[in-house]
């Protein structure tokens, strides 16, 4: 029984063996395509990175630009009620109740034009980021594209040659 078993097996692999067909060489038009296309995906790939780059820099340039804009707005709004508190400590006893009140809707003025001011600088790197998004997709679309296009014409030079 075991040397029926063990012919079987044998057979079953020498019929396995026999079945699998050889690679086919790669025919000259095929080595051309495929270099072709490897170079066009090389390419891509080198122009996907700068476009992720140019993308990058962008937002960390508009994050720079931001917290400029939100560090000038809060030096500003501390002058405001640094100077409007200078008002209320030199005014007359008689005077500094009305001074304070003043100094109070001056504080608030500038506390309120500090945040605006917050809001927009995000605002606008929020936007330069969804930017920066879409550019990095689009070239990520565009390579994934050339490598498509480039498998393509290496199987239909693999098709010809057939």
């Amino acid at each position: 029984m075991s040397k029926l078993l063990a012919a079987l097996i044998a057979s079953l692999f020498a019929s396995v063996a026999m079945a699998q067909a050889s690679a086919p060489m790669a025919t000259p038009a095929v080595t051309k395509a495929e270099t072709k296309a490897d170079k066009a995906d090389s390419k891509a790939m080198t122009s996907e990175a700068k476009t992720d780059a140019k993308a990058d820099t962008k937002v960390d340039k508009a994050a720079a630009k931001a917290d400029k804009k939100k560090s000038d707005a809060h030096a500003d709004a501390m002058k405001t009620k640094a100077k409007a508190q200078s008002k209320v400590d030199k005014a007359d006893a008689e005077d500094k109740g009305k001074m304070a009140a003043k100094a109070e809707t001056t504080d608030a003025k500038a506390n309120a034009s500090e945040a605006k001011t917050d809001v927009k600088a995000n605002a606008k790197v929020s936007k330069v980021k969804t930017d920066a998004n879409a550019d990095k997709t689009k070239a990520a679309i565009k390579t994934d594209k050339t490598k498509a296009e480039g498998q393509a014409d290496v199987d239909k030079a693999a098709a010809k040659s057939n």
